[in-house]
């Protein structure tokens, strides 16, 4: 085999092996699109400052679906959490006490 074949199929294989390596990782920006095209529209009507607004809508959407699957967390493990039984409360004594005067 001639040596520049087996360079071609070193090079096609080493590609193949880094292609997974090289793969973007999936984004994780919930809150982002709906954040984003509200701020962009609030931007624009503030003085033509779509770019900006799009850009701190994105960043306030993120955050408000995160607080909201924080508090939704939250109430899942509140109602999984069996509340605790209160103690049951000692029986008044026969004798009154006498109360000081």
């Amino acid at each position: 085999m001639k040596s520049s074949y087996a360079f071609a199929a070193a090079a096609v294989a080493l590609s193949l092996v880094a292609v997974p390596a090289l793969a973007p990782a999936p984004a994780r920006a919930i809150g982002c699109i709906s954040g984003g095209a509200a701020g962009a529209v609030a931007g624009h009507y503030a003085g033509h400052h779509a770019v900006l607004g799009a850009i701190g809508g994105c960043i306030a959407g993120h955050h408000m679906h995160k607080v909201q699957m924080q508090k939704k967390a939250a109430a899942a493990h509140a109602a999984a959490t069996p509340e605790p039984t209160p103690m049951a409360t000692p029986m008044p004594s026969a004798t009154p006490t006498p109360t000081p005067s």
